[in-house]
C-alpha cells in the first residue's frame, strides 16, 4: 500500500514541477512582447493574494496557476533586455536552470558536512571574486 501512495505523491510532484517549468518558460518567451512595467490592472489584482491563512493544504498545481496568473503580470520585466532601470542583473537561461536545481537540492549550506556542494561552490566563487 505504501508503494501506491509513494507513486501518487511522485506523480503529483512531477505534475507541479512540470507546470512550474512550463509557466516559467512561457514567461521568459513572452516577456519581450509585454510592457516593462506592470499594468494598473495587474497591480490591482495583487489584492487577490490577501486571504486568510489556509486551514488545510491546497492543491499545489492550483497554487502555481494562481501565482502565475496574478504574479507574472505584476512583475517588472527585467528579463529580456528591454529594462533600463536599477542595476538588477539579468536572467540568462543557464542561471535560471541552475537556480531551479539548487532549489530542488534544498541544501542547508551552514557547514560543509551539511552540503559539500554548497561549500565547494562557495570556495570557488570566493576565489573568483
Amino acid at each position: 500500500m505504501a508503494t501506491d501512495a509513494g507513486v501518487e505523491v511522485q506523480s503529483k510532484s512531477d505534475d507541479v514541477l512540470c507546470l512550474a517549468a512550463d509557466k516559467a518558460r512561457r514567461y521568459v518567451q513572452d516577456v519581450a512582447g509585454r510592457r516593462v512595467g506592470p499594468s494598473e490592472a495587474a497591480l490591482a489584482a495583487l489584492a487577490e493574494l490577501h486571504e486568510p491563512f489556509p486551514l488545510s493544504p491546497c492543491d499545489p498545481t492550483a497554487v502555481i496557476k494562481w501565482l502565475d496568473e496574478i504574479g507574472s503580470a505584476a512583475t517588472v520585466a527585467t528579463t529580456g533586455g528591454r529594462y533600463f532601470g536599477f542595476v538588477n542583473g539579468g536572467m540568462v537561461p543557464a542561471a535560471l536552470a541552475a537556480n531551479w536545481l539548487a532549489g530542488a537540492w534544498n541544501q542547508n549550506a551552514a557547514l560543509r558536512v551539511m552540503s559539500p556542494i554548497a561549500a565547494e561552490l562557495e570556495e570557488i566563487v570566493v576565489r573568483w571574486v
